[in-house]
């Protein structure tokens, strides 16, 4: 029975240890969370919106680089908003690997990029998907905005 205790008390330690190794980023408030949710932009600019709904690579932040500066971090369950000018714009996700996205980009639309996560050999992998209305909202609504 002390086994059973014991390995009780284990078992919490490292799921305690496991929640803890979790990535976070700076995360906006929740009124700007949910403005950004409306998905309504500015005449003349462009909303690109760029999530991660999954929870591989929890543990894991990226970068990501919008014409090569930096435009945040992201974590499991977050996104990040940038608005645009109109044009062809190039994003990065830089993780065990840089991936590369061009996004050609109209004012007044609003565009979507699934962050796919993989595992990679030592670290995480991302891929960037630029995605349809319907699925991009659907994975912005599972997340929460970086600030």
């Amino acid at each position: 029975m002390a086994r059973v205790g014991a390995l009780a008390r284990l078992v919490s330690v490292l799921l305690a240890l496991a929640e803890g190794a979790c990535a976070t980023v700076p995360l906006a408030s929740p009124q700007e969370d949910a403005r950004a949710k409306t998905f309504q932009g500015s005449p003349g600019t462009a909303l690109l919106y760029v999530y991660r709904n999954e929870t591989v690579g929890y543990s894991i932040k990226m970068d990501l680089l919008l014409n090569g500066a930096l435009i945040g971090q992201t974590a499991r369950k977050t996104f990040v908003l940038a608005k645009l000018r109109p044009g062809v714009h190039r994003l990065q996700s830089v993780a065990e690997n840089t991936t590369t996205l061009q996004v050609s980009v109209d004012p007044g639309k609003v565009y979507f990029v699934w962050q796919e996560v993989a595992w990679g050999f030592m670290y995480a992998r991302s891929r960037l998907h630029l995605v349809d209305e319907a699925t991009g909202k659907e994975g912005v609504l599972e997340c929460k905005l970086v600030e």
